[in-house]
């Protein structure tokens, strides 16, 4: 346990991206309300999690961890819930089935609602607003009582988040991610894409691994690994108040655990020395995220790590870097050569997404594949480099057919954005391109698997 925390020792320290609530009583009250609801999950999940993440970070799996950008009320739909979920099903059989290793799914679902913004108001005309912080604090339309921060959406936040989980783990566990379904996963707008047929070709060998295995007298029936799978959830620990009313005892330990999802992290904007973010976090026993990006130098990288995890506890941390494709080996591989030395055991994962938003000549935001790709080849080579393991991808990415990132086998044109253009926030993959990173993260883990046979020979 950590020393000298409570739940409440973040508000001594600076929090930055937090909102200004104009009624504390009215907060007051509402985060009284959630620190007497059930949790949304269980500190035994979360030690589940982190067993896996420790498996990771010693070099025998990878976390794949997706979803959506900002997650929305208006949004809010089972069919929506449920194909991001089929994408990342699909994306994990992928990798598990090209490159032999266990997969950890770990979904941007169920609370990925907060979001930070580079500015705390926005200007529209001669009007000036504050800015959209996500639905949890605000409304995106521009508009008085909608910028306004309101607490009540955080109760609403929660019914939401409660009832995602519910479908989640109905799926994992329900008979959905059966392997014997692998064919009904496919969406129907990305099965006549080059990589849903290449999708289909390793489902049929799947089939018949199976029918194999019964013509021996295996059932498959019998073996739960086939039957069902295990989900996790995680979000951006933004929003700290709610983050607050949702931390437990466990009965068990005596540890504390954040119950609004197995795994939080702590973005870009908030890992600063003194932060409240990095304060709150360090008390809490669930598995950590933290970005990585070109403002951070290797020490305070090793500070950080030094105060969320002084035990040296694997599968604690999760490392995100988010450098951009132009700027990754250089300023990644200082940070790896680090941790190595220091010998934290840490999970590195590669977002390839923040880094490469670009403004398209028709004024929205994207972010072009192929820089996605470069970046996630040149997180790669820095461990290959390094001797170390490539861990994990994080990506925001969405089931439903959008055009939001350009390029891709679907080839998303810069005059097409505006087609089906929906994010709250950032632009997302689409299911076809989520799959096709799928494919080719499969031939980069091959590769990595290859060169560290031949090492060890």
């Amino acid at each position: 346990m950590a020393s000298n925390w409570d739940p409440q020792s973040w508000k001594k320290y600076e929090g930055r991206h937090l909102p200004v609530y104009d009624d504390s009583a009215a907060l007051a009250e509402v985060e009284h309300r959630l620190s007497n609801f059930p949790p949304l999950v269980f500190a035994g999940e979360a030690r589940a999690l982190k067993a896996d993440l420790a498996e990771v970070a010693s070099g025998r799996g990878f976390l794949l961890q997706g979803g959506d950008c900002a997650e929305s009320f208006a949004e809010f739909h089972p069919d929506n819930i449920r194909d991001t979920f089929r994408v990342i099903l699909q994306m994990a059989v992928v990798l598990t089935f090209a490159s032999k290793q266990k997969v950890v799914k770990v979904g941007r679902m169920a609370g990925q609602f907060a979001k930070p913004r580079s500015a705390s108001v926005e200007n529209q005309g001669d009007r000036e607003l504050p800015s959209y912080f996500g639905d949890i604090i605000n409304d995106i339309a521009f508009d008085d009582a909608g910028r306004r921060p309101d607490p009540e959406r955080m109760v609403r936040a929660y019914s939401q988040n409660a009832a995602t989980l519910n479908l989640l783990r109905a799926f994992a566990g329900g008979g959905y991610a059966n392997l014997r379904q692998v064919h009904q996963w496919t969406l129907d707008h990305i099965g006549s894409s080059p990589w849903g047929a290449r999708f289909t070709e390793m489902a049929d060998r799947i089939s018949e691994a199976l029918d194999f295995m019964a013509a021996c007298g295996v059932d498959p029936r019998t073996v739960p690994q086939l039957q069902g799978t295990s989900f996790y959830t995680s979000h951006e620990a933004l929003l700290l108040p709610y983050e607050q009313a949702l931390t437990r005892r466990d009965s068990l330990t005596g540890d504390w655990y954040d119950t609004s999802a197995h795994m939080l992290w702590i973005g870009d904007r908030t890992r600063f020395a003194g932060s409240a973010h990095v304060e709150y976090l360090r008390g809490v026993d669930n598995p950590i995220g933290m970005k990585c990006g070109p403002s951070l130098a290797p020490d305070a990288l090793l500070d950080l790590l030094d105060t969320l995890n002084p035990a040296r506890e694997a599968g604690r941390i999760t490392l995100i870097s988010r450098f951009g494709s132009d700027k990754v080996e250089e300023g990644l591989a200082p940070l790896v050569r680090a941790v190595k030395r220091e010998g934290h055991p840490v999970v590195w994962s590669c977002d390839p997404m923040h880094g490469n938003v670009v403004k398209s000549p028709s004024g929205l935001k994207t972010r072009p594949f192929d820089r996605i790709l470069a970046e996630v080849k040149g997180f790669f080579a820095v461990h290959r480099a390094e001797g170390t393991h490539a861990g994990g991808i994080h990506v925001e990415m969405t089931g439903q057919d959008v055009t939001e990132c350009t390029g891709g086998a679907v080839a998303i044109t810069d005059e097409a954005l505006g087609d089906r253009y929906r994010t709250h926030c950032d632009p997302r993959l689409n299911a076809a391109q989520s799959i096709e990173l799928a494919f080719l993260l499969a031939e980069m883990l091959n590769l990595e698997s290859g060169t560290a046979k031949a090492q060890a020979a």
